[in-house]
């Protein structure tokens, strides 16, 4: 059997974002933003449509402005997911949001000015059951901290979120996630290890303005791996100059990666030899764009030889070991039959969709049976 996760998670307060719970039991969330101009709805709509396709749990949309907080009202109308408003400074904009049914709102309590405005979105937040995400980063630090630090540093970072939630604290306001990034690993990881001590409330982990899909991709899974495999995180959001989409699947794979949770496919695959008695990479390339729509948790091996071959494919759901002149397919552990490498793929795609959709009523029928035991 492939190996389980040990990670022991950070117990922490859970809140409600919507639908999705964040935090205490619940499973880690995996987050996005969308990056179209919010007052075209219809482009802002059918972004975060392919993000839900892709399988994001929760978007975050900027609302800069009043019109765009009237924009976010019907983009809250057309789309299902959870959706976190990011606003900043104006409590106005907060307070609209609010009304047009937000999720959750990304607003740092001490910048949004006077005390009397700060009690008005805490309160409405709390009259509406909205959750707050106080959300510190390195690039926008307030300028007292700037100049008592120099630069900056973890403990910049932190005493910047302490600020923002005692204001909650005397509000009496304990619906809030925290976050407290960086785009440097070191920075972001020590801030969160520093503050997951300190409180009790669900962190949202984010390395920010991580690079482009390549190099955001290696900084994000390295930071955030550090700290998921410390049990720390409750939700997480991968920052990527590249479409949105890409931050959701990126944020899947490093969560299938350390087994926290599994949804969709998850392939062991070779980087392939001389030994390869099929194109693996082409095959990898076809097969990952062509069951980018299964949701079910399955784990698939394609292995290019006799070498590790039979190996892997014994652990996994469907595993395939290259072998000359054909290939032995593996299901359930067992061998199952011989492919021609003559429509490798089609054939490999058939026996993966018609495993996952057999697995898919094996899990149907047993979440039916944990119902009728209540």
């Amino acid at each position: 059997m492939l190996e389980q996760s040990p990670i022991q998670r950070r117990k922490s307060r859970q809140i409600m974002v919507g639908n999705v719970p964040v935090g205490g039991d619940a499973p880690v969330s995996v987050q996005s933003m969308t990056n179209t101009e919010t007052c075209d709805v219809a482009a802002t709509v059918a972004q975060i449509q392919r993000m839900q396709d892709a399988g994001v749990d929760i978007v975050r949309v900027s609302v800069p402005s009043m019109d765009a907080a009237e924009a976010f009202g019907a983009i809250r109308k057309q789309v299902e997911v959870p959706l976190v408003a990011d606003i900043h400074f104006d409590y106005r904009i907060a307070l609209r949001v609010a009304d047009l049914g937000v999720d959750c709102l990304r607003i740092n309590p001490g910048n949004i000015g006077r005390e009397k405005r700060i009690i008005a979105v805490v309160d409405k937040a709390r009259d509406l059951n909205i959750p707050i995400r106080i959300g510190v980063n390195a690039g926008s630090l307030e300028k007292d901290l700037q100049k008592k630090y120099g630069e900056p540093t973890p403990d910049a970072l932190v005493e910047s979120a302490l600020r923002h939630i005692d204001i909650l604290d005397r509000l009496d306001f304990q619906d809030f996630k925290v976050s407290v990034k960086a785009s440097g690993i070191f920075m972001a990881v020590a801030a969160y290890r520093k503050l997951a001590a300190q409180i009790e409330q669900p962190l949202h982990l984010g390395i920010t303005e991580a690079g482009g899909l390549r190099a955001g991709t290696v900084k994000s899974s390295v930071g955030l791996g550090m700290l998921l495999m410390d049990g720390i995180g409750d939700t997480i959001r991968i920052s990527l100059a590249a479409d949105p989409v890409e931050e959701v699947k990126v944020g899947w794979d490093i969560l299938k990666s350390l087994k926290i949770r599994n949804k969709g496919i998850n392939f062991i695959a070779c980087p392939s030899c001389s030994r390869q008695n099929f194109d693996v990479v082409q095959t990898m390339n076809e097969l990952e764009s062509r069951l980018d729509d299964i949701r079910t948790p399955l784990d698939v091996a394609v292995i290019g030889c006799v070498v590790n071959g039979p190996g892997e494919a014994k652990e996994v759901d469907v595993g395939l070991a290259g072998g000359s002149p054909r290939n032995l397919l593996y299901v359930d552990g067992m061998p199952s039959e011989k492919i021609e490498n003559t429509n490798l793929v089609d054939e490999l795609e058939r026996l993966i969709r018609d495993k996952a959709a057999k697995k898919e009523l094996q899990i149907e029928k047993l979440n039916e049976q944990l119902i009728a035991k209540g």
